[in-house]
């Protein structure tokens, strides 16, 4: 019996120890390890004249001047983009588009739509060059 309660006490402190670690860790992790959601003038102050992409399929270009040039597998397309609340509107017409919270760790980027569970996921880069 003193085994048993001996072994549970052992369980128990390791079991304390372990989530006191993974507290601590967190603690003191870098702040780009966090997404932080942007409000509306950070929206337009990181996005316009940038590109959001998945650095391989796709990139959306935000021009400052609300204008969108969208490329995907090798497709160029034409859009507009625009802040309204706190949010992300892209328009690249027939129905494809809508608007999305903006969420930024260090250069990584969410974009998250309100009813979905799983956000658009790229970085945040100056434009890239492309024919």
């Amino acid at each position: 019996m003193k085994t048993i309660c001996a072994m549970r006490a052992l369980m128990a402190s390791l079991a304390l120890a372990s989530v006191t670690m993974n507290v601590g860790s967190s603690v003191g992790a870098p702040a780009e390890g966090r997404f932080q959601k942007l409000s509306g003038s950070q929206i337009r102050a990181k996005v316009a004249g940038m590109e959001i992409t998945d650095e391989t399929h796709w990139a959306d270009v935000f021009a400052a001047n609300g204008a969108l040039t969208s490329y995907s597998m090798g497709r160029k397309s034409t859009g507009k983009w625009h802040v309204q609340k706190d949010a992300l509107c892209i328009d690249r017409g027939q129905d494809d588009g809508g608007c999305y919270q903006v969420w930024l760790s260090g250069k990584k980027v969410e974009l998250r739509r309100e009813g979905s569970t799983l956000p658009l996921e790229g970085v945040l880069q100056k434009q890239s060059v492309r024919r």
